[in-house]
């Protein structure tokens, strides 16, 4: 409700003024045309650049800025041979074509410039790069390590202090598997520590102010200007859409799952029933579950079976397929 009051005040704002400029040459109508125009423009504008980063602003600011310099140092030495008309066609096409390139090019490498970069640069601290927060749940998960390990992960790993606090709190709960998983955890971030040419690095700030663990380490990712990495569907969604960085384990794990395609043979073994009548359930290596049509009674057994169909889903590949003597 603020927000419509205040974009109808901005409109009013410049419907007035149109309206007193259109009164002083005795232009009412096209005033007050001009003056909506421009108030209904104004909303438009606030609205993009509600959309456009801290960071991309300044560098947009600082290209056009360093463009419109450029074109003035070249129209110095041209000011001596030229006539004047011809002068200001050649400063207008300067100005624009420099000034806009290098809006172009602040609004592009700006976008991860942040206030926290900007203030340690005037400290005179070295921006570091490459830098990856850790959650709670890709530590328990403990695939991590084995990708670290395996070199397809490197830089600064950053464990904020409430992570480790949250480990401690799991790895204390009287429910035992709870318990595993904590414990599970703090073993996994001793194996990474202990890796030749890893740098991990845990970070004191607790962030007071946020509650919520999840917030805190979208906020400290937005202050370090970090990825975070984390098997978590709603954090890597809620982090995206605030514009940090996320490395998704599940999502890697998915795509390196090997391809089956329909007409393929496989051999499975059948674990269970299926969902709908008489069907049976088998698993590949990587734990893609495949649904077997008229197989319900061959639970327990190797079966021959031909890949009908690949179903793709938001929880990974579902395979559905019929025993070959049935194909």
């Amino acid at each position: 409700m603020v927000d419509f009051l205040g974009r109808m005040l901005v409109v009013a704002v410049f419907t007035l003024a149109g309206y007193l400029y259109g009164l002083r040459y005795g232009l009412v109508v096209q005033g007050l045309v001009i003056g909506i125009s421009f108030g209904f423009l104004a909303l438009i504008v606030e609205s993009r650049l509600r959309k456009i980063s801290f960071g991309s602003i300044l560098g947009g600011l600082l290209g056009l800025a360093t463009g419109l310099i450029f074109a003035r140092l070249f129209l110095v030495p041209l000011r001596h041979f030229m006539d004047s008309e011809s002068f200001l066609l050649i400063s207008f096409v300067m100005n624009a074509a420099l000034g806009y390139g290098g809006l172009l090019v602040g609004l592009n490498r700006g976008k991860n410039l942040t206030m926290p970069a900007i203030m340690r640069l005037f400290k005179g601290q070295e921006i570091e790069e490459d830098l990856k927060v850790l959650d709670t749940s890709v530590i328990i998960d403990g695939r991590i390590a084995d990708i670290i390990e395996a070199g397809f992960l490197e830089g600064i790993f950053i464990i904020p202090q409430f992570i480790l606090q949250e480990l401690q709190y799991i790895a204390d709960s009287p429910d035992p598997i709870r318990r595993t998983k904590g414990r599970r955890g703090l073993d996994i971030l001793h194996r990474i520590q202990k890796m030749a040419n890893i740098n991990v690095r845990i970070v004191e700030e607790d962030l007071p102010k946020i509650k919520e663990v999840d917030a805190k380490l979208i906020a400290m990712a937005r202050l370090l200007n970090a990825k975070i990495i984390t098997n978590d569907f709603n954090l890597s969604k809620v982090a995206q859409l605030q514009g940090v960085s996320v490395l998704n384990i599940n999502e890697l794990a998915n795509i390196l799952k090997p391809v089956v395609l329909p007409g393929e043979t496989l051999n499975l073994f059948i674990v269970k029933e299926g969902k709908e009548y008489n069907q049976g359930v088998a698993y590949l290596d990587d734990g893609t579950m495949v649904v077997i049509e008229n197989a319900r009674k061959l639970i327990g057994k190797n079966v021959e079976v031909v890949v009908s169909s690949v179903l793709q889903t938001t929880a990974g590949r579902m395979i559905f397929a019929k025993q070959k003597e049935e194909e």
